[in-house]
């Protein structure tokens, strides 16, 4: 099991083993390099940790701990945690800023507690039976125990084939789960127990905030980036960042530069594709900070030849290439010998950044008076990079964002078109998968949790949370985040993720964070002060990668033909090849793919790939060896006490 994922950290295992569990750690070492190795356990003995991720107040907890009586072995942010959990057990969840997935043994009770970071930055996934529970920060490790044989779920594909990813708890896998963000568990004899410790939530201003100006607001939001940014600067090995050429990372970048010691080095993708290319601003904003800065070049050929590689990683059938081209970037940033890098997701999210937010707010708009023929216009303001919606006329608009158009009251308004569009890509599933969706599916609000306050929310916080409960936790921070650059031994870090902004975010009122159709209000005022004006006052450009031009090129790749063949979809039984057929001779005849077509070209062979490389012919990989540093500690009534 340790094996499939010693990607994720190759630099040490550690092994904690009794009669009852199992605890295994694949370490990449970041902080306290030399005596940080996992597991660790208190001094007496009781309580066992293995730990992925970081505690980025580690060091105010350990001088707390200290002071409580805690003695600590260690220099490292996983010991934190366990004496925090010894002296507050699940409670003190609640004290950590950080991101992170872990598993405590207490071989007192013989109970285990499993957790997973506020927003899912780190994953967490488990199998269990009767008998025996499985959990891993990857599912290829628990496949590798022989009481796994995956299988596709069906309801799971009607979920990614509806909003590009499935909700926690589900995995694409029957039987295989994953731990909601947000959540621990508590497993003993007595079985599983489940509960949630935070969520998002958009409550608005509190009476104490109502008399605060503008400036106010900007100024703590100034100093908690600030302290979020500094915080993830945290550790014993070199951090990096990514430019985009956006707001966001270059937000992030600019306080990186300010409170790091010597230059930084700053990454970037730059695409031989013009339309997706955004490589002269990301070096316009290195230039300006000075940073040593590095760009992999993502051609069509090169997305297509490292799909399937990205596919086996992500683990989930992907509706977009987008995930291809970081991993590349973090190739690179391997290759440079960093293992940390800052990025800016969390922004778009939690300040309003993207088109959707004011699709909907037009078309609430617009719902006040649904005749008007001028009104809907205005969705062409938001969507220029759209070239066929910017030729075509009022009755296509209507018709296409008109749906439903004056339930603006609906919880999934602001959603329903884009859920809506993206499951037309479903008509390519076999005749016998949709006949298995329809014994069990519903509509993907019914698996969104929400907060019991959420009907109470304005339009533009009902879509936000709904952006980060069913895009970004599970998808954006998983295929683009986690997956990718764990791929490569490279640890992303999210300053906007940081809780207190969450927090600071959903009191900010809403004119803050998107006035009018200006997105992103607050923080543009933020980057006026630490950016140049091409800059800070750009419009969003939405990130994006080539999709059926990766696949379908004079580099074509062998495997797109073979796996999309009449043979290979008969095989899977999961589409239909005479649909599949028709879509690849429209692109062999070179016409226009829409985006729903284009999005299905990714789906069906993402698919393909996973029933491939996990259903029909799983690769376990190698084991440790004696050649791996590895640190043993056997506890098993048997065996000799420790090693």
């Amino acid at each position: 099991m340790l094996g499939q994922i010693r990607h994720r950290g190759p630099d040490e295992f550690g092994i904690y083993l009794d009669d009852q569990i199992g605890l295994g750690n694949a370490r990449l070492s970041i902080v306290d390099l030399a005596g940080g190795q996992q597991p660790i356990t208190t001094e007496d003995g009781r309580y066992w940790i293995v730990y992925n991720g970081e505690i980025f107040n580690h060091a105010e907890l350990r001088s707390e701990l200290e002071k409580a009586g805690h003695r600590f072995s260690t220099h490292s942010d996983t010991e934190v945690f366990l004496h925090l959990f010894e002296q507050e057990g699940p409670a003190g969840l609640n004290r950590l800023n950080g991101q992170f997935a872990v598993a405590i043994w207490d071989s007192l009770k013989q109970s285990l507690f499993l957790a997973r970071d506020r927003l899912g930055v780190r994953p967490l996934f488990y199998w269990k039976d009767e008998n025996v529970l499985l959990f891993g920060s990857e599912i290829k490790a628990l496949a590798a125990h022989p009481a796994v044989r995956l299988e596709l779920d069906p309801l799971a594909l009607d979920q990614i084939f509806t909003g590009w990813s499935c909700l926690p708890p589900r995995t694409p896998f029957q039987q295989v789960s994953q731990l909601p963000p947000g959540h621990f568990a508590i497993v003993s004899r007595h079985g599983m127990q489940l509960e949630r410790y935070w969520q998002a939530s958009f409550d608005g201003p509190s009476s104490s905030d109502a008399q605060r100006s503008e400036q106010d607001w900007l100024e703590e939001l100034s100093g908690l980036l600030a302290d979020a940014t500094r915080l993830r600067l945290m550790a014993d090995v070199p951090v990096g960042a990514y430019l985009s050429g956006g707001l966001d990372s270059s937000i992030i970048a600019a306080l990186m530069r300010r409170y790091a010691s010597g230059k930084i080095d700053t990454f970037s993708i730059a695409f031989t594709d013009s339309a997706f290319d955004e490589s002269e601003h990301q070096r316009r904003m290195a230039r300006y900070l000075g940073t040593d800065h590095q760009v992999v070049e993502a051609s069509h050929a090169d997305i297509g030849a490292v799909f399937p590689e990205v596919v086996w990683h992500c683990e989930t059938p992907l509706l977009r290439t987008a995930p291809a081209p970081m991993y590349l970037l973090a190739q690179l940033v391997h290759r440079s010998r960093y293992k940390v890098v800052l990025t800016g997701e969390g922004a778009d999210e939690f300040f309003a950044g993207y088109d959707i937010f004011k699709e909907a707010r037009i078309r609430a708009f617009w719902a006040r008076e649904p005749n008007s023929t001028r009104r809907p216009q205005l969705l062409q303001r938001i969507y220029p990079d759209l070239q066929s919606l910017a030729k075509i006329g009022p009755h296509f608009l209507a018709a296409f964002f008109g749906d439903r158009l004056t339930e603006t009251n609906a919880p999934d308004y602001s959603h329903a078109i884009r859920w809506r569009n993206t499951r037309r890509t479903q008509r390519f599933f076999s005749k016998a998968l949709h006949e298995r969706i329809q014994q069990g599916t519903k509509p993907l609000l019914d698996s969104v949790p929400l907060p019991k306050n959420f009907a109470r929310w304005n339009l533009l916080e009902r879509a936000q949370y709904l952006e980060i409960a069913s895009f970004m936790s599970p998808y954006l921070l998983c295929s683009q985040g986690d997956r990718v650059a764990m791929a490569h031994s490279v640890e992303g870090r999210f300053p906007f993720l940081d809780y207190r902004l969450s927090e600071f975010c959903g009191r900010l009122p809403a004119n803050l964070r998107l006035r009018g159709l200006r997105d992103k209000y607050l923080l543009r005022k933020l980057g006026s002060s630490l950016l140049p004006a091409d800059i800070w006052n750009r419009p969003k450009k939405p990130y994006r990668a080539p999709i059926h031009r990766s696949f379908f090129n004079q580099h074509e790749a062998p495997y797109v033909r073979e796996l999309l063949s009449a043979g290979a979809l008969r095989n899977s039984g999961l589409f239909n090849p005479l649909a599949v057929e028709k879509l690849v001779s429209k692109i062999d005849q070179g016409q226009p793919l829409g985006e729903t077509d284009d999005m299905a070209v990714a789906g069906i062979l993402s698919t393909e790939l996973v029933h491939q490389r996990f259903v029909r012919e799983f690769r376990r990989a190698a084991p440790l060896t004696t050649q791996d540093k590895v640190l043993l500690c056997d506890h098993r009534s048997s065996a000799p006490a420790k090693h």
